[in-house]
């Protein structure tokens, strides 16, 4: 899901509710700007010259799904309301999560509902990986302790936990690559 924040001309609102509201989304909040620094200068045919008038700002926010986010951002942009004059951002955020305020239930993803659920192929159960990681860290920390002048001085790895992040990232390209370039052993079978 995306969040999107967009400051708009005030008197512009009600043709991009319009458009909005035809395409389903709603406008989460709409609060009208006090303080504008936007002035535009217009000449008029009175004696005493010209005007300088203010634009009256909005600023709305609105929440949607990934598939119309790039439709929402094209119609507020095309109808703001303000001159291209004017630098101005849209701001599109992207959501992880939605709660229901009443059950509290979450949901990740609204427009996934038509999309077949993907199980995991593996679940790990936490009380058989732990006893294998207390065993690893334990062995890491027995060569540490053995070897951390060396790694000190040639590594500059000053603690225990900087060689635990070394060991990991040192090996994370090799099998990253290994991953990329399989080789395929094929065995004679008879």
């Amino acid at each position: 899901m995306k969040k999107i924040e967009a400051i708009i001309n005030r008197k512009n609102y009600p043709a991009i509710r319009e458009k909005l509201d035809a395409l389903g989304i709603d406008i989460i909040d709409k609060r009208n700007l006090e303080d504008s620094r936007f002035t535009s200068q217009s000449k008029g045919s009175r004696v005493g010259g010209s005007v300088v008038r203010s634009t009256m700002l909005a600023k709305i926010e609105l929440a949607m799904s990934d598939k119309v986010a790039r439709e929402v951002v094209d119609i507020i942009s095309e109808n703001s309301g303000l001159p291209k004059s004017i630098k101005s951002k849209i701001f599109v955020f992207e959501m992880q999560e939605t709660i229901d305020v009443n059950t509290l239930k979450g949901e990740s993803e609204v427009e996934s509902e038509d999309e077949i659920p993907v199980t995991p192929k593996f679940i790990t159960k936490r009380n058989r990986l732990v006893p294998l990681q207390k065993r690893t860290l334990y062995n890491l920390e027995q060569y540490y302790d053995k070897h951390h002048e060396i790694l000190a001085s040639d590594y500059r790895i000053r603690s225990f936990s900087d060689f635990v992040n070394y060991c990991i990232m040192k090996y994370l390209p090799t099998l990253d690559k290994q991953l990329k370039n399989q080789t395929i052993v094929y065995e004679d079978i008879f």
